[in-house]
């Protein structure tokens, strides 16, 4: 029973941050922070044959936004980075229509979180260990693909276009949002209010 109200826990918290990170970028008046020239000025670019950085791609090791259940757990299933266990790694989010799978991971994951609305994945958060990855290695990596991000500042380094959402979270996450899923789920103050809700929650079960 313990393990089943700290796996509810979690999963309420995954889908607070997703929202409240998300309404948060969307609610602000300032213009995004862009990297200073020393912070990407060694870092080479690589771009299309249009020259323009690559889209950002809205996936993980091949598993895509917008995937059924089905589909992300039989890549799960497939992937030896994964330690994913099956039926039991799946759970009910108190939000309507919401689902998640947690499988823990191995070598370079720690553990994963992939978030469906309407049995539609529309979150994924991996959580890397720092024993075999770091920081500056991702975002540098990240850099070259995808160009400089749009939003960077102590906690975060954020790429974004009209589809996908993509973030290196510190210490060591990376984060992909469907953005079509979250208009729908922001819409009204609902979502702020559901979102701060779970997060309180989430609080008070920690108690």
């Amino acid at each position: 029973m313990k393990s089943y109200k700290r796996a509810g826990r979690l999963a309420s918290l995954v889908l607070a941050l997703s929202l409240a990170s998300a309404m948060q970028a969307i609610s602000q008046a300032a213009p995004a922070t862009v990297p200073t020239a020393s912070a990407t000025a060694a870092i080479p670019s690589a771009t299309s044959p249009s020259g323009t950085p690559a889209a950002l791609p809205g996936e993980f090791r091949g598993i895509k936004l917008g995937m059924s259940i089905e589909e992300v757990e039989t890549l799960l299933s497939k992937d030896s980075i994964f330690l994913y266990r099956g039926p039991e790694d799946v759970s009910l989010l108190p939000a309507r229509n919401q689902s998640l799978i947690e499988a823990s991971g191995d070598s370079f994951v720690k553990r994963a979180f992939f978030q469906f609305y309407d049995s539609k994945l529309w979150v994924i958060v991996i959580f890397l260990n720092p024993e075999k990855m770091d920081h500056y290695s991702l975002y540098t990596t990240l850099v070259a693909k995808y160009g400089a991000p749009g939003l960077l500042d102590p906690k975060e380094a954020r790429w974004e276009d009209k589809a996908t959402r993509m973030a290196l979270e510190r210490p060591l996450t990376l984060r992909y949002m469907d953005m079509a899923v979250f208009a729908k789920l922001a819409e009204g103050s609902a979502a702020a209010a559901g979102a701060e809700e779970l997060a309180r929650r989430d609080f008070l079960g920690g108690l």
